[in-house]
Protein backbone atom coordinates (compact mmCIF):
# COMPACT_ATOMS: atom_id res chain seq x y z
CA UNK A 1 0.00 0.00 0.00
CA UNK A 2 1.05 3.64 -0.50
CA UNK A 3 2.23 5.93 2.01
CA UNK A 4 -1.66 7.59 2.15
CA UNK A 5 -1.19 10.01 5.11
CA UNK A 6 1.80 11.28 4.46
CA UNK A 7 0.31 11.60 0.93
CA UNK A 8 -2.48 13.30 2.27
CA UNK A 9 -1.13 15.98 4.23
CA UNK A 10 1.67 16.94 1.43
CA UNK A 11 -1.59 17.24 -1.32
CA UNK A 12 -3.52 19.29 1.48
CA UNK A 13 -0.40 21.35 2.13
CA UNK A 14 0.28 21.85 -2.20
CA UNK A 15 -3.94 22.37 -2.48
CA UNK A 16 -4.24 25.09 -0.48
CA UNK A 17 -1.35 26.78 -1.73
CA UNK A 18 -2.59 29.81 -3.84
CA UNK A 19 -2.99 28.97 -7.64
CA UNK A 20 -5.56 29.30 -10.61
CA UNK A 21 -8.19 26.60 -9.46
CA UNK A 22 -8.61 28.35 -5.80
CA UNK A 23 -8.92 31.78 -7.13
CA UNK A 24 -10.96 30.78 -9.91
CA UNK A 25 -13.15 29.47 -6.83
CA UNK A 26 -12.78 32.19 -4.71
CA UNK A 27 -13.60 34.96 -7.32
CA UNK A 28 -16.57 32.52 -9.22
CA UNK A 29 -17.89 32.44 -5.15
CA UNK A 30 -17.90 36.05 -4.74
CA UNK A 31 -19.19 36.96 -7.94
CA UNK A 32 -22.12 35.33 -7.63
CA UNK A 33 -22.66 33.36 -4.47
CA UNK A 34 -21.50 30.20 -2.69
CA UNK A 35 -23.79 27.43 -5.09
CA UNK A 36 -21.29 29.19 -8.30
CA UNK A 37 -18.22 28.64 -5.91
CA UNK A 38 -19.33 24.70 -4.85
CA UNK A 39 -19.68 24.33 -8.63
CA UNK A 40 -17.13 25.71 -10.15
CA UNK A 41 -15.05 23.99 -6.95
CA UNK A 42 -16.77 20.51 -8.32
CA UNK A 43 -16.03 21.51 -11.66
CA UNK A 44 -12.02 21.58 -11.62
CA UNK A 45 -12.08 18.60 -8.79
CA UNK A 46 -13.78 17.02 -12.20
CA UNK A 47 -10.62 17.87 -14.36
CA UNK A 48 -8.91 16.00 -12.38
CA UNK A 49 -9.87 12.88 -13.47
CA UNK A 50 -8.39 13.83 -16.58
CA UNK A 51 -4.98 14.44 -15.59
CA UNK A 52 -4.96 11.05 -13.51
CA UNK A 53 -6.25 9.43 -16.49
CA UNK A 54 -2.87 10.98 -18.40
CA UNK A 55 -0.55 10.26 -15.66
CA UNK A 56 -1.77 6.49 -14.97
CA UNK A 57 -1.77 5.50 -18.66
CA UNK A 58 1.66 7.52 -19.52
CA UNK A 59 0.85 9.71 -21.63
CA UNK A 60 1.74 12.71 -19.20
CA UNK A 61 5.49 10.92 -19.84
CA UNK A 62 4.44 11.81 -23.48
CA UNK A 63 3.48 15.39 -22.57
CA UNK A 64 6.69 15.86 -20.53
CA UNK A 65 9.27 14.83 -23.46
CA UNK A 66 7.64 16.61 -25.97
CA UNK A 67 8.22 20.94 -25.58
CA UNK A 68 6.46 21.36 -28.32
CA UNK A 69 3.58 19.31 -26.96
CA UNK A 70 3.63 21.05 -23.49
CA UNK A 71 3.47 24.93 -24.80
CA UNK A 72 0.31 24.26 -27.10
CA UNK A 73 -1.17 22.68 -24.06
CA UNK A 74 0.01 25.72 -21.41
CA UNK A 75 -0.92 28.44 -24.37
CA UNK A 76 -3.90 26.65 -25.06
CA UNK A 77 -4.98 27.20 -20.99
CA UNK A 78 -3.85 30.13 -20.59
CA UNK A 79 -5.85 31.49 -23.52
CA UNK A 80 -8.93 30.44 -22.39
CA UNK A 81 -8.46 32.03 -18.47
CA UNK A 82 -8.02 35.20 -20.54
CA UNK A 83 -11.02 34.57 -22.46
CA UNK A 84 -12.94 34.43 -19.11
CA UNK A 85 -11.28 37.36 -18.19
CA UNK A 86 -12.19 39.41 -21.13
CA UNK A 87 -15.79 38.49 -20.97
CA UNK A 88 -15.90 39.40 -17.33
CA UNK A 89 -14.96 42.84 -17.72
CA UNK A 90 -17.02 43.21 -20.69
CA UNK A 91 -19.84 42.00 -18.77
CA UNK A 92 -22.14 44.90 -16.91
CA UNK A 93 -24.07 42.73 -15.01
CA UNK A 94 -24.43 42.98 -11.29
CA UNK A 95 -23.12 40.21 -8.51
CA UNK A 96 -26.50 38.08 -7.71
CA UNK A 97 -26.42 35.50 -5.18
CA UNK A 98 -29.97 35.16 -6.02
CA UNK A 99 -31.79 34.81 -9.55
CA UNK A 100 -33.45 38.30 -9.40
CA UNK A 101 -35.24 39.32 -12.58
CA UNK A 102 -33.08 41.75 -13.94
CA UNK A 103 -29.72 40.36 -14.88
CA UNK A 104 -30.09 36.33 -14.74
CA UNK A 105 -26.55 34.81 -13.35
CA UNK A 106 -24.74 32.57 -15.52
CA UNK A 107 -25.99 29.33 -15.41
CA UNK A 108 -24.37 26.50 -13.14
CA UNK A 109 -24.28 24.26 -15.57
CA UNK A 110 -21.63 26.48 -17.89
CA UNK A 111 -19.58 27.23 -14.75
CA UNK A 112 -18.91 23.48 -14.20
CA UNK A 113 -17.78 22.74 -17.66
CA UNK A 114 -15.65 26.12 -17.35
CA UNK A 115 -13.59 25.44 -14.67
CA UNK A 116 -13.09 21.73 -15.98
CA UNK A 117 -12.29 23.14 -19.20
CA UNK A 118 -9.79 25.29 -17.30
CA UNK A 119 -8.49 22.62 -15.57
CA UNK A 120 -8.24 20.32 -18.20
CA UNK A 121 -6.03 22.72 -20.33
CA UNK A 122 -3.26 23.49 -17.65
CA UNK A 123 -0.43 21.00 -18.19
CA UNK A 124 1.23 21.54 -15.23
CA UNK A 125 -1.45 20.06 -13.60
CA UNK A 126 -0.73 17.09 -15.80
CA UNK A 127 3.07 17.20 -15.12
CA UNK A 128 2.22 17.44 -11.27
CA UNK A 129 0.28 14.54 -11.30
CA UNK A 130 3.05 12.39 -13.38
CA UNK A 131 5.61 13.81 -10.62
CA UNK A 132 3.94 13.57 -7.80
CA UNK A 133 2.24 10.66 -7.88
CA UNK A 134 5.11 7.69 -8.44
CA UNK A 135 6.51 9.53 -5.31
CA UNK A 136 4.10 8.11 -2.89
CA UNK A 137 3.59 4.53 -4.51
CA UNK A 138 5.32 1.15 -2.78
CA UNK A 139 6.90 -0.69 -6.14
CA UNK A 140 7.64 -3.46 -3.80
CA UNK A 141 3.61 -3.72 -3.34
CA UNK A 142 3.08 -4.28 -6.61
CA UNK A 143 -0.21 -2.82 -8.71
CA UNK A 144 0.91 0.55 -9.97
CA UNK A 145 -1.65 1.45 -11.34
CA UNK A 146 -4.37 0.52 -8.38
CA UNK A 147 -2.02 2.39 -6.18
CA UNK A 148 -2.23 5.70 -8.46
CA UNK A 149 -5.88 5.53 -8.46
CA UNK A 150 -6.36 5.25 -5.01
CA UNK A 151 -4.02 8.11 -4.49
CA UNK A 152 -5.48 10.37 -7.19
CA UNK A 153 -8.82 9.74 -5.75
CA UNK A 154 -7.42 10.85 -2.38
CA UNK A 155 -6.02 13.99 -4.03
CA UNK A 156 -9.27 14.78 -5.57
CA UNK A 157 -11.26 14.21 -2.69
CA UNK A 158 -9.73 16.90 -0.48
CA UNK A 159 -9.15 19.29 -2.93
CA UNK A 160 -12.92 19.07 -3.21
CA UNK A 161 -13.18 19.40 0.15
CA UNK A 162 -10.43 22.37 0.44
CA UNK A 163 -12.27 24.32 -2.57
CA UNK A 164 -15.95 23.70 -1.48
CA UNK A 165 -14.34 25.27 1.99
CA UNK A 166 -12.92 28.30 -0.21
CA UNK A 167 -16.47 28.82 -1.92
CA UNK A 168 -18.17 29.03 0.77
CA UNK A 169 -15.91 31.68 2.31
CA UNK A 170 -16.49 33.60 -0.50
CA UNK A 171 -19.80 33.37 -0.80
CA UNK A 172 -19.85 35.33 2.48
CA UNK A 173 -17.83 37.72 0.58
CA UNK A 174 -20.16 38.14 -2.25
CA UNK A 175 -22.76 38.22 0.38
CA UNK A 176 -21.63 41.45 1.61
CA UNK A 177 -20.52 43.28 -1.53
CA UNK A 178 -24.29 42.08 -2.70
CA UNK A 179 -25.09 45.10 -0.24
CA UNK A 180 -23.15 47.70 -1.77
CA UNK A 181 -24.25 48.52 -4.86
CA UNK A 182 -20.99 50.19 -5.88
CA UNK A 183 -19.25 46.98 -5.38
CA UNK A 184 -20.91 45.32 -8.28
CA UNK A 185 -18.72 46.68 -10.81
CA UNK A 186 -15.93 46.63 -9.08
CA UNK A 187 -15.97 43.00 -8.72
CA UNK A 188 -16.46 42.68 -11.94
CA UNK A 189 -13.58 44.27 -12.68
CA UNK A 190 -11.23 42.59 -10.32
CA UNK A 191 -12.41 38.70 -10.90
CA UNK A 192 -11.84 40.03 -14.88
CA UNK A 193 -8.41 40.90 -14.21
CA UNK A 194 -7.53 37.99 -11.93
CA UNK A 195 -8.83 35.73 -14.52
CA UNK A 196 -6.77 37.51 -17.24
CA UNK A 197 -3.84 37.42 -14.55
CA UNK A 198 -3.78 33.70 -13.98
CA UNK A 199 -4.18 33.13 -18.09
CA UNK A 200 -1.09 35.11 -18.30
CA UNK A 201 0.79 33.64 -15.35
CA UNK A 202 0.43 29.99 -17.27
CA UNK A 203 1.76 31.26 -20.20
CA UNK A 204 4.95 32.84 -18.93
CA UNK A 205 8.13 30.65 -18.05
CA UNK A 206 8.16 28.83 -14.93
Amino acid sequence: MPEIWLFLIAAMTLTLAPGPDNIYVLTRGIAQGRKAGLVSALGFSSGLIFHTMLAVLGFAALIKASPLAYSLLRYAGAGYLIYIGVRTLRSHSAIQLNSGAAAAPMKLSRIYWQSVIANILNPKVTLFFIAFLPQFVNAGAGHIPAQMLLLAAIFILQALAIFSVVALFSGMVGAFFQRKKSAAAIMNRLAGGAFIGLGIRIALPQ
